[in-house]
């Protein structure tokens, strides 16, 4: 019987050489002379055993990590291909601690199947949402989507189901489905690793918003620096075209539905949903004014949903199990589950998909495993850069959206960075107006010019240099700067920005105390 080989060809293991394991893994196939074939799957989140290897055996899958090419003679004398034992052997990959506890709804299939097999993506339950909702009139989808819970997952948190709504209700010739697949937010990569892992749930899941709202044309927006997925979506594009699942007629229903994959240039403002359809139109990607709203006047002027990768790859599950399924996960007004992406100075680094809930704490020390390099954790950032940076004092803070934002915090798209206590917190408070100075659209006075006078004030904080007044004045400074800017700025670019500012400031103070700096600069 042929053996089944799992290497994965997503970006985070072929960054640790998951390529050349792949081709070791064949010359070792062909010399050895056994029946064994090799799938290219996506990853299971697990980026410290990355590349992790699997064997499918009579009893599971077998994983082995971290595995490098020179371990492959080994594992076949091992005789790893019946799951044996091997100093890189992790055991059953689901007994994996870091994998058994999670609950996998939008991540079931990633790094189970192989990416580019609608077989494999019918055979592990998919299309089952699409099949419902092709059954299904618009209003029952979206009331369907609403009573679910689900909220954006790109940051905003805004409810899916009144936003499909809203476009639903507008009347138009034309009408789009436009997913934001501008993952720019550093420590984050759940949107890539769906569309490198698991490309038809996100196909699907456009496919059901364009029933729902009566959107015929889909595009998926995405950066030039996710070459991989952008080859693998166009590729599964093609293939769901060919089976059916989009087109004239999607599964042989009267609804017409199709997509396309457009790239833009990287400009991290064009995450925001209206300098995203500047980008989409060929123009500038800056800040449109709002209203009108995109579910009314979005792309060239239609009406249109514009949705994250992950909010839209939830959405046949929802549509499969039921809105009260997905709505018993989580808590408070947060429903269903999320992908945490733990990055940084972490020992356990990766995805992480549970119902809200667990406190930050929890997600650091328990799951996380603390610091990389083994000194006390000082701060986390959630968020991405413009997330806060919360002390170890609010580590019980419940992983939900009102909760976070009653501390002044964010969740984002859950990326969870991770520092020691090395780390200089107003270095951090600098770097954020400097992001914010260089990645400005510069439509908007507040964002364009109030980082850069943000990042002159942190410097005269840190060169000591007070213009005759006390340190205490640059502080307040900055916080009246900082004010500024979250009210007057257009978007979330400068209207976030004093996030991670003023949390250093108010929970780290002794990093802004003029002796404090001086001693770190000996």
């Amino acid at each position: 019987m042929t053996v089944t080989i799992f290497v994965p060809r997503d970006a985070a293991a072929l960054a640790l050489g998951a390529e050349r394991v792949a081709e070791a893994m064949s010359r070792e196939i062909a010399a050895r002379g056994v029946d064994a074939r090799i799938v290219r799957n996506g990853s299971r989140g697990m980026h410290w055993l990355e590349p992790l290897v699997e064997v499918r055996t009579d009893h599971g899958r077998i994983a082995y990590g971290p595995v490098a090419a020179s371990d492959v003679p080994g594992l076949f004398d091992a005789g790893f291909l019946t799951g044996a034992d091997h100093p890189l052997c992790q055991g059953p990959t689901h007994d994996i601690p870091f994998l058994k506890n999670q609950t996998r709804l939008t991540f079931s299939r990633c790094g189970v199947t192989d990416p580019l097999s609608l077989d494999d993506y019918r055979h592990y339950k998919g299309l089952k949402g699409l099949e419902r909702a092709v059954t299904m009139t618009p209003a029952e989808i979206v009331k369907e989507v609403t009573d679910s819970g689900l909220r954006g997952r790109g940051g905003a948190g805004f409810p899916t189901g009144i936003k499909w709504n809203t476009v639903l209700g507008a009347e138009a010739d034309q009408k789009y489905i436009v997913c934001n697949a501008d993952e720019g937010d550093s420590g984050t990569f759940a949107d890539r690793m769906i569309m490198e892992g698991d490309p038809f749930v996100l196909i699907e899941g456009m496919a059901i918003a364009g029933i729902a709202t009566g959107a015929t044309r889909g595009y998926l927006y995405t950066r030039s620096e996710y070459p991989h997925a952008i080859e693998t979506m166009r590729e599964a594009i093609l293939i769901a075209r060919k089976a059916g699942v989009l087109g004239a007629s999607v599964l042989g229903s009267d609804h017409a539905f199709d997509m396309e994959v457009r790239v833009g240039a990287g400009a991290y403002v064009c995450g925001e949903e209206t300098s995203l359809l500047n980008s989409l139109e060929g123009k500038r990607g800056v800040v449109r004014a709002k209203p009108p709203l995109p579910a009314l006047e979005g792309f060239l002027g239609k009406p249109t949903v514009v949705n994250n990768v992950i909010s839209l790859a939830s959405v046949p599950v929802i549509l499969d199990r039921g809105a009260e399924f997905y709505r018993d996960f989580g808590m408070g007004r947060s429903r269903g589950t999320i992908p945490i992406q733990i990055a940084g100075n972490v020992r356990f680094g990766g995805l992480y998909e549970t119902a809200f809930g667990l406190t930050l704490g929890e997600i650091i020390d328990e799951i996380g495993g603390g610091t990389a390099s083994g000194r006390p954790v000082k701060a986390v950032q959630v968020g991405g850069p413009l997330g806060a940076y919360f002390p170890r004092a609010l580590f019980d803070t419940p992983f939900d959206y009102e909760e976070f934002a009653k501390r002044d915090g964010l969740i984002g798209h859950a990326g969870i960075t991770v520092f020691d206590d090395t780390a200089d917190m107003l270095k951090q408070a600098r770097f954020a107006f400097e992001f914010c100075a260089i990645e400005s659209c510069g439509k908007c006075t507040p964002c364009r010019i109030g980082a850069v006078r943000g990042a002159e004030v942190i410097d005269r904080i840190a060169s000591g240099i007070d213009g005759g007044e006390d340190p205490q004045a640059q502080r307040d400074l900055v916080a009246d700067l900082c004010d500024t800017m979250k009210f007057g700025s257009l978007c979330a670019l400068g209207g976030f920005t004093p996030y991670p500012v003023m949390s250093a400031i108010t929970h780290f103070p002794d990093d802004f105390c003029p002796q404090t700096v001086a001693e770190a600069a000996e």
